[in-house]
């Protein structure tokens, strides 16, 4: 173990430099061919494919499966592309196994299902690196769309639009397209740059400009764009954080998980990012665990999740507590924080309440716990960073439809920002597509 790992504070090259890579190398490493078909033949290609359903995107998962056993994973790549263009990166982070894979026959009946987010990277790596395009754009229609937000609703949205014939304008406010897949996944997750491999591959089409450090209230506003465009599709997410609400949680070394997140995942020298020794993230889904591992995988000593509620109650999937426990990241259920220890300006600790329910409310017991850190996360939650211009706002999201449609005419909205979706990479691809075909009618009618 490096000497650097026992640095009091926050310190940056805790490992050794050949470590960094180690632990941040691809979490499933890929399947080779003979792999893929070996696992393909697993499959039953059940009739009614409870797979499928269980999909957000409805891709046809037996099909897919079954081209590969065939020998056909272009056949596959174009099956799973035709419901899902960020097939690739859902292949690398969609919970499969609270998904296709917990619904997989094989899993009721032997307790293992057929790996299928493995075997769509599989089919969809090949036609990426192939530069495979399987859709052309039909003829212009000659109809603006503007689409803010280049995430995963967003670029979908973009891709169906522009395969439709119209003309796309993302505006983004980041310096690089592709939302949380790019600045909001653990890197472990999506290596080798796949994110922007990604975004090149879907705006090959033609017919989608991108235009980045452009940010809504600031350089346009909704206004602008309904005027200046025939529908406007809105797939920001949400830029806010919650706040804490706890004592001195202004000190120095208390940071939003996304940020340190996204930090990572723009580093090009991971020794150079500073990590306390001992880290405490607050907070229970997919952006807490992330942090959480991350942090340990970057060196430090002891991290620790505290969770207001109890296990069941995590967003995070079964499978990503365990993750993180494996890293050696202590979950801490039933603990909320109250008050944030500094001293001259910094957190030294954090102290943390324990939690009951009573009568279905959360309450505090009044039993508390203090826990030595030098570094603090938030990671509990996020809020639109809009006041939403004029739009109808619901549980501080965006309120759409079945189709995506916002109360404000020409405009759509759906992704992480909008009403009724549960924060997935693929559930807000699918509300992209969607909202899209739905913007298509629209237009043609």
């Amino acid at each position: 173990m490096a000497e650097g790992l026992f640095k009091e504070g926050v310190a940056a090259g805790r490992l050794a430099p050949s470590q960094y890579a180690d632990n941040f190398s691809d979490l499933h490493p890929p399947l080779i061919r003979h792999e893929a078909l070996v696992e393909a033949d697993r499959c039953y290609f059940c009739y009614d494919a409870p797979c499928l359903n269980a999909c957000p995107t409805s891709i046809d998962i037996p099909l897919f499966i079954r081209e590969i056993s065939t020998g056909n994973p272009l056949g596959a790549a174009e099956t799973i592309f035709e419901q899902n263009i960020l097939g690739g990166m859902c292949a690398r982070v969609c919970p499969t196994e609270q998904l296709c894979e917990e619904a997989c026959v094989r899993m009721e009946a032997e307790g293992k299902p057929v790996k299928i987010g493995l075997l769509q990277r599989y089919a969809t790596d090949i036609a990426m690196e192939e530069e495979k395009q399987f859709f052309t754009r039909a003829p212009e229609t000659g109809k603006q769309v503007a689409v803010v937000g280049a995430g995963p609703a967003g670029l979908a949205a973009a891709h169906r639009l522009a395969m439709h014939g119209h003309t796309v304008t993302i505006l983004d406010a980041r310096e690089k397209a592709g939302g949380l897949n790019e600045y909001g996944i653990a890197s472990y997750k999506s290596t080798n740059d796949f994110a922007q491999a990604e975004v090149d591959y879907v705006t090959a089409i033609g017919g989608i400009t991108i235009r980045t450090g452009q940010i809504l209230g600031e350089h346009f506003s909704l206004a602008d764009l309904t005027r200046d465009h025939d529908a406007v599709f809105l797939g920001l997410g949400l830029g806010g954080v919650n706040a804490l609400r706890a004592e001195g949680e202004a000190a120095e070394g208390v940071e939003n998980a996304v940020d340190f997140i996204a930090e990572l995942r723009q580093a090009t020298d991971l020794a150079s990012l500073p990590i306390g020794r001992r880290v405490v993230v607050i907070g229970g889904g997919m952006t807490a665990i992330d942090a959480a591992v991350q942090a340990k995988l970057l060196g430090a000593d002891e991290v620790t999740i505290a969770y207001r509620r109890g296990k069941e109650n995590m967003n995070a999937s079964e499978f990503e507590q365990d993750l993180a426990a494996s890293k050696g990241v202590n979950i801490r259920h039933w603990m909320a924080p109250v008050r944030v220890i500094s001293e001259n300006g910094k957190v030294i600790g954090i102290e943390l309440e324990h939690t009951t329910l009573v009568d279905g409310s959360l309450k505090g017991t009044g039993d508390r716990a203090l826990v030595a850190a030098d570094q603090v996360f938030k990671a509990i939650g996020q809020t639109l960073a809009t006041d939403g211009e004029g739009l109808i706002l619901a549980g501080g999201k965006i309120e759409v439809d079945a189709e995506g449609k916002t109360s404000m005419a020409k405009v759509w909205a759906g992704g992480d920002c909008a009403t009724g979706g549960d924060d997935l990479t693929v559930t807000a691809v699918a509300e992209g597509r969607d909202a899209a075909e739905s913007i298509h009618r629209m237009l043609m009618s």
